[in-house]
């Protein structure tokens, strides 16, 4: 079935470090029906370079995003939402939105500022897991929804997840961290370093204003390839990059193409470039590198922050994946113990996979029952 954008008026926004928004916009999409209680809601958060578009296909771009592939028209959870599926859209009714900040039809950097008529670029502010949360809220009262049946999220979108649930501990009961962490390990905030300078030393990024000329494709290329390699266990790297060596390289100069790893790593950072902004790229790893749900909650201590969800009566779902080398299974651990610890109801399933963080992409078997089981008890 065909999937359609929606756009929904936030209004003038002041964010948590203090920087404005003005007539920002939500682009979301709906699967299913709400019942007449609104009790069967369940809010999806996309991962870092997602969509608002999780299942059926979405051939229409949506307004204002330049940047729709064909990549992007089937949903990037299709595996999992839909009619039958772990996400039953026959019985719930599924929200997902692309991320404040986003560019695909959320307002970010590469909209038009209603102010100035152009694209906002470098003035597009900081942005943090709170805000984006936070402006998930007036979407749900618009539907008058008032607690969700469940939360769910993989990767970035986890972070999210836990922190819905920890700010707003009464809208929500089951909550569900895939693949996801506490708070961003001293590891990952250096690769995220790495990714940002990739492209802030790009000779086109122009401190986030180049809307009007050449984008940075060269930094933002390379930064996928230094986050790809976190994504996808050595042993699939392996087995795609079985193809025929491209020595036609034209991003680069003196050095050549020698083996198909480079030029596997080299189509995956260019086709990235055909469908994400690097100013919404920088936004979203700026946030996810200074991620700490305590700070995210406004909570003095993880016994604080917890003792919410244990007064909430949440159940968390929380799933690790023990070939994952972006957020290791020692960081679900971390988010377990907290949640024991604090009386929270909490199953903990650890995924064994050789696909590495993007088993819940590939893999629906494995996490199918779960998820069914914690929304059909």
């Amino acid at each position: 079935m065909d999937t359609t954008s929606q756009l929904f008026p936030l209004g003038n926004l002041t964010l948590r470090e203090g920087g404005h928004i003005p007539e920002a916009k939500l682009a979301y999409a709906t699967w299913g029906t709400l019942n007449a209680d609104q009790s069967n809601a369940i809010l999806l958060f996309h991962a870092l370079s997602g969509t608002h578009h999780a299942s059926g296909n979405h051939p229409e771009a949506p307004e204002g995003c330049t940047l729709w592939t064909e990549e992007l028209h089937a949903g990037w959870w299709d595996k999992m939402v839909g009619p039958g599926k772990a996400i039953d859209t026959d019985r719930f009714f599924v929200i997902c939105a692309n991320f404040l900040g986003g560019c695909y039809g959320s307002s970010g950097p590469s909209s038009i500022n209603p102010e100035t008529g152009k694209p906002f670029g470098s003035a597009f502010p900081h942005l943090n897991a709170s805000d984006l949360v936070d402006a998930h809220i007036p979407l749900l009262d618009h539907f008058g929804i008032d607690q969700l049946h469940t939360a769910i999220g993989p990767s970035v979108g986890g972070l999210l997840t836990l922190t819905f649930a920890t700010r707003y501990p009464q809208r929500v009961k089951n909550v569900v961290p895939i693949a996801s962490g506490f708070k961003t390990t001293v590891l990952n905030r250096l690769i995220l370093f790495e990714q940002i300078l990739a492209i802030e030393n790009d000779k086109h990024f122009r401190g986030g204003d180049y809307y009007e000329d050449d984008n940075p494709r060269i930094g933002l290329a390379l930064a996928r390839m230094i986050s790809h390699k976190t994504f996808v266990h050595l042993d699939t790297f392996e087995k795609r990059a079985r193809q025929q060596l491209n020595r036609e390289e034209e991003m680069l100069s003196w050095f050549q193409v020698r083996d198909t790893f480079q030029s596997y790593m080299l189509h995956q950072g260019k086709k990235f470039t055909e469908r994400f902004d690097a100013n919404t790229y920088l936004r979203i790893i700026d946030m996810w590198s200074r991620y700490n749900a305590v700070l995210e909650g406004e909570a003095q201590s993880a016994e604080e922050l917890f003792a919410r969800c244990e007064k909430a009566k949440h159940r968390f779902l929380v799933f690790s994946i023990d070939s994952d080398f972006c957020f290791y299974p020692e960081e679900q651990a971390e988010l377990v113990r907290h949640l024991e610890s604090a009386g929270v109801s909490t199953m903990h399933i650890t995924v064994h996979s050789a696909k590495g963080h993007d088993s819940f992409l590939l893999e629906p078997e494995l996490y199918t029952p779960h998820i069914r089981e914690l929304l059909t008890d």
